[in-house]
């Protein structure tokens, strides 16, 4: 173990993402300041749909209880071209998203950060940002206006579409943005509309999808024509598309919220400059089709936050932190290239693209491709990592026995939930291998060792989030030693291979 760096983490903006990356870091006892340059926590509702994965990290803050409070379960998505049904995307218990308005989820945030001993400072903002190999001097405006200059040892920029961390770098926000405009409303509704599901309309007249909130109101979204400002919303506007884009026989009233949006499909060049990093919406924006955007950002905070923290108490050495950029942007792209397609989907006029598009989603239904593929993508279960320094490269090609796969979540949930957070554990199945000593006290900072008896032998090494780093089925552990080489910090090893 190498020495532990004293110097704190700077996290600018404290929406969903800037907060999970302070609360994991926190949590594991990395030393980190939360800035944000408003006076204070957002009451728009904005995101609203959480998937399960994104549920597990939140219940790993502690977040139980105030999920099952705040969330609504979903059902299904219900598809319907016109007034038509098309199909359900019907959701088990191991894919069920829940509906938690952003605010709900942001005060579960707060709540873990302050329960890991944190507190944000509103109203400061990041003015300039500089670094070099050894630190980043980042200066912070006060809020009496005051600027001071610090050193923090990274800096993670999780401060929205604008952010000031990425224009700061330099970092170039590639992409386009659809020629519509969009609108939301959150809404009482009166009418018979089944409230455990997520209502899709897709017409010749456009899209309107109505999402329950747990309050009992709706979140109403739909396509306005180009130009639409939020003050050319009024509830006779609203109630006029319901009309002719909804089911019929639906009434608005005692609307709450109403805002007009552009959709952008946007990613940054890199998600890393130097010590600096890029999470969330500072680093990729994308349609809110399919829900994924909040989860998207809070997953980035929980996978830069576990290698930050190995690294910054010195159990890991800095190149871990190389596979955060490459992780991380090829979930993102998944995800966009999914929104566009869905969005692109819902915005078809001609009628052979319509009727192509109703066919092959039922066909999709009832063929199972929903419940064996998209349902477990939308949850957040089957994204996976490339190979690099956090994945070993997968063995076997195409002949590999079944069993786990190098970059992808451990499939049973239980299991991740009993494994460690702040270190990488080898799960040894079978007879007790003679290196097994040696690793554990080689590795000691870095690894725990679990052991189960089984007739065939295997190492499976996981990472603190859970993921597959590598695996071994030779009792020599080659693979397994190798990869954790790579990832121990300088003078772990002797040139024997033993620990220093």
């Amino acid at each position: 173990m190498s020495k532990p760096d004293d110097r704190a983490v700077l996290v600018v903006g404290a929406g969903p993402v800037g907060l999970t990356a302070a609360a994991e870091l926190a949590r594991r006892g990395t030393p980190v300041r939360l800035v944000d340059r408003t006076d204070g926590p957002s009451p728009l509702t904005k995101a609203l749909m959480v998937w399960p994965r994104t549920l597990e990290v939140f219940r790993g803050l502690g977040a139980d209880a105030y999920l099952d409070k705040h969330g609504l379960p979903v059902h299904s998505f219900r598809y319907n071209s016109g007034t038509d049904p098309i199909c359900d995307i019907v959701f088990g218990d191991r894919t069920r998203p829940m509906v938690i308005i952003q605010p709900d989820v942001e005060e579960l945030l707060r709540e873990a950060f302050s329960a890991a001993g944190g507190t944000i400072e509103w109203r400061t903002e990041l003015t300039r940002l500089s670094q070099d190999p050894d630190g980043v001097l980042a200066t912070l405006r006060a809020p009496d206006g005051t600027e001071s200059t610090e050193e923090f040892a990274y800096v993670i920029g999780g401060d929205g579409a604008s952010s000031t961390v990425r224009k700061s770098l330099g970092i170039e926000f590639r992409g386009a943005t659809y020629p519509n405009v969009f609108i939301l409303a959150d809404t009482e509704i009166d009418g018979d509309l089944q409230r455990d599901a997520v209502h899709y309309y897709c017409t010749e007249n456009g899209i309107m999808v109505l999402v329950p909130l747990y309050n009992g109101r709706f979140r109403v979204f739909t396509a306005g024509p180009p130009g639409m400002r939020p003050e050319d919303l009024s509830e006779e506007v609203l109630q006029d598309f319901v009309d002719k884009r909804g089911p019929g026989g639906l009434k608005l009233y005692d609307v709450s919220w109403q805002t007009t949006f552009s959709i952008h499909a946007r990613h940054a060049e890199r998600f890393r400059a130097g010590r600096v990093f890029l999470a969330g919406d500072a680093a990729h924006i994308h349609s809110p089709a399919g829900g994924q955007g909040l989860n998207t950002g809070v997953t980035d905070a929980h996978n830069l936050a576990w290698k930050l923290a190995l690294v910054h108490r010195g159990a890991a050495a800095p190149g871990l932190l190389d596979s955060y950029g490459s992780e991380r942007a090829a979930v993102a792209e998944g995800v966009v290239k999914q929104a566009e397609v869905q969005t692109k989907a819902w915005m078809l006029a001609k009628r052979w693209q319509i009727v192509l598009r109703d066919v092959s989603a039922r066909l999709a239904e009832r063929s199972g491709v929903f419940d064996r593929f998209y349902s477990p993508w939308l949850a957040g279960l089957t994204n996976h990592y490339p190979a690099g320094p956090a994945v070993d490269e997968e063995q076997g090609g195409r002949l590999r026995r079944p069993g786990p796969r190098n970059g992808r979540l451990v499939e049973d949930a239980a299991l991740r939930e009993s494994l460690p957070v702040d270190r990488y554990t080898l799960l040894v199945t079978g007879p007790r291998p003679p290196r097994l000593a040696e690793l554990a006290e080689t590795y000691r900072d870095l690894v725990t060792v679990r052991s189960a008896p089984g007739r065939r032998f295997s190492a499976v090494l996981v990472r603190p989030d859970h993921y597959v780093a590598a695996q071994d089925q030779t009792p020599e552990l080659e693979r397994i030693h190798g990869h954790l080489a790579t990832l121990a910090p300088a003078g772990t090893l002797t040139r024997e291979g033993h620990s220093a």
